[in-house]
């Protein structure tokens, strides 16, 4: 497998011209679940025509083609769970919280530049450093920076001593007041949607997973102050019970769901609460070994595994719908392939299968964001994210490993065959 953040594949990209006819090609349509011989004429930065090789060719005209040797094209990948500034106790976490401003800029500059030649074009934040995120989200529209689309929660909300606290990617608070305050903080900064912590979690050495940390008084505030504003909320959680009140309340999505009852599930279904698993944290000692993460938070992390998946398999069966998210750098080399797609390899095999796989890391993802007018699917109008491998990930979401050529919003960023030397 080639390094998709190898700093030589900076040299493949290439200015964007007016347009281009992608040749070819299998064109996978993720919302049919079917892949088809097909080219793309991509104008502008977005998807113009879809349809046979003479069709497209006839309509774009003169426009120039790029074939993709046979490939299999699917949308971006989107990661619903990164933290570009993450900081885990142990040796690495250290290095990153010891960075002052401009390297934590640097820093999550790299981390969004490697996510988008993996083949993720889009990101949803979930609780970054200072607001950084939201300066960075900019700086790649503004195309300063290279780096997916960015959707983005600002600083985590957390009470006193909660989960994540002191890392600079949270905000602590106490009481319902406050938490409405951190809300609109949040929202002046630029947030797009709203994360809170509302139990204790894998990272946090004097707390359980299932440690509930906030009040239902404070739930309800974050929850009615971020859809008063237009906000979605998304929950880091990880105990039934404290996610059954706040979906009651409203919550939009989980994160985690280490210990999902059928009950519950069947709630987060009928209330049309998401769950983004992130089965790659309880599974992932490797990556744990490499940060010098300490034996306490190994411990708990991978001993939660089972239960995990049990909790998973549980959403599944009750109809929730799940969403890609890794929590862990989603670029990063693991286990063979980049952590997203280790994640979507997860998904697949405890029991979701490879067609609604790819649909939780492309269509689905785009939905709950309020993009799905604007990526996720290969479709007339959308803009043009995409990605190429050589085998069907609808028959195996293990091709996804094979991602060998990227574009955004039309821009080949990544293409295998062109790597030069830097």
């Amino acid at each position: 497998m080639s390094d998709p953040t190898d700093l030589r594949l900076v040299a493949t990209a290439r200015p964007r011209p007016t347009g281009v006819v992608l040749v070819d090609a299998h064109v996978v349509d993720v919302v049919a679940g079917t892949s088809a011989p097909g080219a793309v004429w991509v104008r502008d930065g977005a998807i113009a025509a879809l349809g046979s090789r003479d069709e497209v060719r006839a309509a774009a005209g003169d426009t120039p083609t790029e074939s993709l040797d046979g490939a299999y094209l699917a949308p971006g990948l989107i990661n619903m769970h990164t933290h570009f500034s993450l900081a885990l106790p142990g040796e690495r976490g250290r290095y990153v919280t010891g960075l002052d401003d401009a390297g934590i800029a640097l820093h999550m500059a790299d981390g969004a530049r490697r996510a988008l030649l993996a083949g993720i074009t889009t990101v949803r934040c979930v609780a970054e450093r200072d607001h950084v995120d939201i300066t960075l989200r900019q700086a790649i529209r503004r195309g300063e920076a290279l780096g997916p689309d960015m959707f983005t929660a600002g600083q985590g909300l957390v009470c006193t001593g909660g989960h994540g606290h002191g890392s600079g990617s949270t905000l602590e608070c106490d009481g319902p007041d406050a938490f409405a305050r951190g809300v609109r903080t949040q929202i002046k900064a630029g947030a797009d949607l709203i994360k809170v912590m509302i139990s204790g979690g894998i990272a946090g050495e004097h707390e359980g997973i299932a440690t509930p940390q906030l009040t239902d008084a404070e739930m309800a505030a974050v929850i009615s102050t971020a859809h008063a504003w237009g906000r979605k909320v998304t929950a880091h959680a990880g105990p039934a019970e404290v996610i059954e009140r706040a979906v009651r309340l409203g919550l939009d999505c989980v994160e985690h769901g280490y210990e999902l009852t059928p009950e519950v599930t069947a709630l987060m279904a009928e209330s049309g609460t998401a769950l983004v698993p992130t089965l790659v944290v309880t599974r992932c000692g490797e990556f744990f070994d490499e940060l010098g993460v300490p034996r306490w938070m190994q411990e708990r992390s991978l001993g939660a595994g089972e239960r995990h998946v049990q909790s998973y398999r549980m959403a599944l069966d009750a109809g929730v719908e799940v969403l890609v998210g890794s929590d862990m750098p989603p670029f990063w080399l693991f286990e063979g392939t980049s952590a997203i797609v280790r994640e979507m390899e997860h998904m697949s095999s405890f029991g979701l299968g490879p067609v609604a796989t790819l649909q939780a890391g492309t269509i689905g993802p785009a939905r709950w964001l309020g993009a799905g007018d604007r990526t996720g699917s290969i479709e007339v109008g959308k803009q043009a994210d995409l990605v190429a491998m050589d085998r069907d990930p609808l028959r195996d979401t293990a091709h996804l490993r094979g991602i060998r050529w990227v574009m955004k919003h039309g821009e080949i960023v990544r293409d295998d065959r062109r790597a030069v030397a830097a």
